[in-house]
C-alpha cells in the first residue's frame, strides 16, 4: 500500500525563487492494482516518484509506503521498493547477469536465490539472448529491459515505473506494458506515470491527473470519461488540464 497525504516539495532557484515542484498531492495505491499519474512534461510526475522512492525528501507531508514513513524510514523503503524510469543508467562493462547479480547482492540475496530469481525474470523478459553481452552494447530495449530485471530481483511488494516505455520501438513497449499487468495480477502495488494515453488505458485501474504539482483529477477511466462527456482520453486529459489553468 502507498498513501500519500499533502505531499509537498519546494525546489529554490535563484531567478524563480520558490518552485513548488509538487504541492499538496493526496492519493492511495492499493496492492493488486495500478495507479496511473498522467500530466504532461514538467506537470511533477516524476518529483512526485522520487519522493515515494526517497531519492528526495519532501518539505511538507508524508507519505508511506509497504507501512513505512518516506522521511522516517527511508532504508525501509528502499527494501520494499523497486524503481524504474526511463533514464535509469547501467554499468556498461558490466554483462545484464553481473548486472542483475550485483544488484541482488546488494539487496540481501544470497547467490543460489539470485540465481534462481534471475532465471525466472530472464525467461518473462526474454532476456536470454543477451544476459552475458556487456550492457555498452545493448539497444534501448535491451537496456531497459535490464533495468526491469534489477529493480525485481529482489520482488519487492511496490514497484514505481516513471514513463517505461519512453524512446522503446512497439514490441518491446508492448513486452513492458504486459510485465507491467504481471506485476499487478501478481499483487503488488504498483504506480505507473505516463503521459502515453493508450498505455493509461491499457493498464490503469486508477488514474490521478497532475498538473503544476497539483493532483487535479482522480478516478477510473470510465469515471473521468463520464464526468468530462467525452470518450477520447486525450480531451478527456485536455478538458481537465484546461480547466485547471483557468482563472
Amino acid at each position: 500500500m502507498i498513501e500519500v497525504h499533502q505531499l509537498t516539495k519546494i525546489f529554490q532557484d535563484r531567478k524563480r525563487g520558490a518552485i513548488r515542484a509538487v504541492d499538496g498531492v493526496s492519493f492511495r495505491a492499493a496492492p493488486g492494482r495500478i495507479y496511473g499519474l498522467l500530466g504532461a512534461n514538467g506537470a511533477g510526475k516524476t518529483t512526485t516518484l522520487r519522493l515515494l522512492a526517497t531519492l528526495l525528501r519532501p518539505t511538507a507531508g508524508t507519505a508511506t509506503v509497504a507501512g513505512f514513513d518516506v522521511a522516517r524510514e527511508p532504508e525501509k523503503v528502499r527494501a520494499h521498493v523497486g524503481f524504474l524510469a526511463a533514464s535509469t543508467a547501467l554499468y556498461g562493462r558490466l554483462t545484464a547477469r553481473e548486472m542483475i547479480t550485483y544488484f541482488g547482492a546488494l539487496n540481501g540475496l544470497a547467490p543460489a536465490e539470485i540465481k534462481a530469481r534471475l532465471r525466472r525474470i530472464a525467461a518473462e523478459l526474454d532476456m536470454d539472448e543477451f544476459l552475458d553481452r556487456r550492457c555498452d552494447q545493448f539497444s534501448t530495449g535491451m537496456k531497459q529491459k535490464t533495468s526491469i530485471a534489477r529493480t525485481l530481483i529482489h520482488d519487492p511488494a511496490v514497484m514505481i515505473f516513471d514513463e517505461p516505455t519512453l524512446g522503446l520501438d512497439v514490441m518491446t513497449a508492448r513486452a513492458i506494458v504486459r510485465f507491467v499487468r504481471e506485476c499487478r495480477d501478481r499483487g503488488k502495488t504498483v504506480i505507473y506515470s505516463t503521459h502515453v494515453m493508450s498505455e493509461v488505458e491499457k493498464l490503469c485501474d486508477t488514474v490521478g491527473v497532475i498538473h503544476g504539482g497539483r493532483l487535479c483529477a482522480e478516478g477510473t477511466v470510465a469515471e473521468l470519461r463520464a464526468k468530462h462527456g467525452e470518450q477520447d482520453l486525450e480531451e478527456v486529459f485536455v478538458k481537465i488540464v484546461g480547466a485547471e489553468g483557468s482563472p
